[in-house]
């Protein structure tokens, strides 16, 4: 059963990513609304409803600090473990001039959170602060974002894609849950301690809707909403995860936080945000990089 439920979990972030790829590109496509905006926002966003399910269920449990090590963890993957992976698969072009404010977004928010974990706590007011920027970001991604509309060539009808959509996060959503679930049970059986399940099965497990959606629009080429899903990810991580969860409860933090974890969420941010505009992109060159770094990162915190 164990191994069965680990197969479902494969096929659903499978076919959850193509789904989610295909009705975010026709919904795209039929209100234009440029990809990226699509990639930032709407896919973005939806990939991170398992972190957003940890963080909040943990703060509602009297255990709101789980929520920053979810995700600081989740945006280090995201960066040097998805974009990684799927730039090995298929260079990502990343339109730095188009997405230069997006990334700024994301510095910014970094260094907020940076700050605010420094006097070891995520109070209320300060959620209301991360809540106020994740408006600000909605705002001016979507008053920005228009293109010429265009003719779906699938013919896929608006609510047909709307539905594909919707379908594709939540086959995202349970797929990483039994993968994660099923995985962490083989590891177990093989004498795999549980640091390093945590670190790695676990860690990831919430980042694989990330993974899977923005892997399959890597290898269909719609590397605007690969990349978009990971930028958009981060900011909704920082500004709406931690935002929420504060307001449920002021996260208390621990040093090793900004001390350690955060110097790694910071290199990446910008090291991404240099890639992007030096390179213009990921070349496949650049993706083995970003995943050497990652394994790195999993050396040093085992």
């Amino acid at each position: 059963m164990t191994y069965l439920l680990f197969v479902v979990g494969l096929l659903g972030l499978f076919f959850g990513g193509e789904y989610l790829v295909r009705g975010a590109s026709s919904i795209a496509r039929r209100f234009g609304i440029s990809p990226l905006v699509i990639g930032l926002t709407i896919v973005g966003f939806g990939t991170s409803a398992p972190e957003m399910l940890v963080s909040v269920n943990a703060a509602l449990a009297g255990q709101p600090a789980i929520a920053i090590g979810n995700v600081l963890g989740s945006n280090i993957a995201n960066i040097l473990l998805i974009l990684g992976v799927s730039a090995v698969i298929a260079p990502l072009i990343i339109p730095a001039r188009r997405l230069a404010r997006d990334l700024a977004f994301m510095l910014v928010a970094t260094g907020m959170i940076w700050v605010m974990l420094l006097d070891g706590m995520v109070s209320r007011i300060e959620s209301g602060v991360l809540l106020a920027g994740l408006a600000v970001f909605l705002f001016m991604a979507f008053s920005s974002g228009s293109v010429p509309q265009e003719d779906d060539p699938l013919e896929t009808s608006v609510a047909k894609a709307a539905l594909m959509t919707v379908g594709g996060l939540v086959l995202l959503v349970i797929g990483a849950h039994f993968l994660v679930e099923s995985a962490s049970t083989i590891a177990r059986t093989f004498g795999i301690s549980e640091a390093v399940i945590g670190l790695t099965i676990v860690a990831v497990g919430t980042s694989l809707p990330e993974l899977a959606t923005s892997v399959i629009a890597a290898y269909r080429r719609q590397t605007e909403i690969a990349v978009g899903n990971i930028v958009g990810s981060n900011i909704f991580n920082l500004f709406g995860i931690l935002g929420v969860t504060a307001m449920i409860a002021p996260i208390p933090a621990e040093a090793r936080f900004a001390m350690i974890d955060m110097p790694w969420v910071a290199a990446t941010a910008v090291g991404l945000s240099v890639l992007a505009v030096w390179l213009g992109g990921l070349p496949r060159v650049a993706g083995v990089a970003l995943l050497a770094a990652y394994a790195g990162y999993l050396a040093l915190m085992g």
